[in-house]
């Protein structure tokens, strides 16, 4: 890799602007300790210690461009109540623009609570509605993304879908659109129900698993040639620019025309898995927009992911780690 001045890059994050759509949650954390069962039926009694709120969903996205300094906004829609009250608070706390949210009566917010004891999960309860947006919710969210891409004028725009219903067919095609008439680079961490809607984005970040999920492909040996073959499967369907395509503990992939590489990952002591793809896309769409590199973007992602996943539960990046790891594997 050439030269590169990682702390004038770093620097320069501060510089971009970023916007993330896609469905937004809040995760609540309820801890407790279980002494006993209850005698109405045979379940624990969970005594509450303590509650906590966390920015989820797309909005840890969100949270990961913040950390790195950058510009954020988060476009999306949501319901006009408690937890979506609770969500708009910590997305100001972290210097993430709110303005772009379009807040519906029709929706509620996302919100999935979790009761812990011994940190061990007791139950999940989740609180959300999945259709699709209607079309007036549709309009309303397309309305704040065309104000936002006017006056902002941002580099990047990231699509992160977790099947709630934000990320409609109409949506994808209609922003992508605005995008490519505004210079807008886009950049995608699909889920399965849409997977094949992206069409002519610039970047396409899935998974392995999906990526076969959705080429219904059985594959064992996972090599350069078998991925190249991937990166022209897709792009037959998507006319995209380019494959970045994550290999859990086998690193990344990138291909970009004929230009590809795989890059393993770099040794680290797994704690937890949650969130690293959020990670990842949040990092690579940022070095993207900085430097155009596809190289660099996915060396840089990688080591993001990989420091993410020495954290339990889902964490933003360390800008100051990520950049010492920078320095420290990628300057030769």
């Amino acid at each position: 890799m050439s030269k590169v001045d990682f702390n004038k890059l770093f620097e320069g994050f501060s510089n971009i602007k970023a916007g993330v759509i896609g469905d937004v949650m809040l995760d609540i954390y309820w801890w407790g300790h279980v002494e006993r069962i209850s005698p109405e039926a045979p379940v624990p009694v969970v005594a509450l210690d303590k509650k906590e709120h966390r920015i989820g969903g797309a909005g840890n996205v969100a949270l990961n461009l913040a950390a790195l300094g950058a510009q954020v906004s988060i476009l999306s829609v949501m319901g006009d109540d408690d937890n979506g009250h609770i969500l708009t608070d910590l997305f100001n706390e972290h210097h993430i623009n709110t303005n772009w949210v379009a807040k519906q009566a029709s929706r509620i917010t996302t919100a999935k609570t979790r009761i812990i004891s011994r940190n061990q999960q007791m139950m999940r309860l989740d609180a959300e509605i999945t259709r699709d947006l209607s079309i007036d919710d549709e309009n309303a969210l397309l309305e704040k993304v065309r104000q936002y891409i006017v006056n902002e004028r941002p580099q990047v725009i990231i699509f992160e879908d977790y099947n709630k219903g934000v990320l409609t067919e109409r949506i994808i095609k209609e922003v992508t659109a605005l995008c490519k008439q505004h210079g807008v680079i886009t950049t995608v961490d699909p889920k399965r129900k849409n997977f094949f809607s992206y069409q002519g984005v610039d970047i396409f970040k899935p998974n392995l698993k999906e990526v076969k999920d959705g080429l219904n492909l059985l594959i064992e040996d996972v090599n350069l040639v078998t991925l190249n073959d991937i990166h022209h499967q897709l792009q037959k369907k998507l006319q995209h620019a380019i494959s970045f395509i994550t290999l859990s503990e086998k690193g990344v992939f990138y291909q970009e025309n004929s230009d590809s590489k795989i890059i393993p990952s770099h040794l680290r002591n797994i704690a937890d898995v949650s969130g690293a793809g959020d990670t990842v896309i949040a990092v690579a769409s940022l070095i993207y927009a900085a430097t155009k590199r596809i190289d660099l973007m996915a060396e840089v992602a990688n080591i993001a992911g990989g420091l993410v996943c020495e954290e339990v539960g889902t964490a933003a990046v360390d800008k100051d780690r990520l950049l010492h790891e920078c320095k420290l594997l990628l300057q030769a």
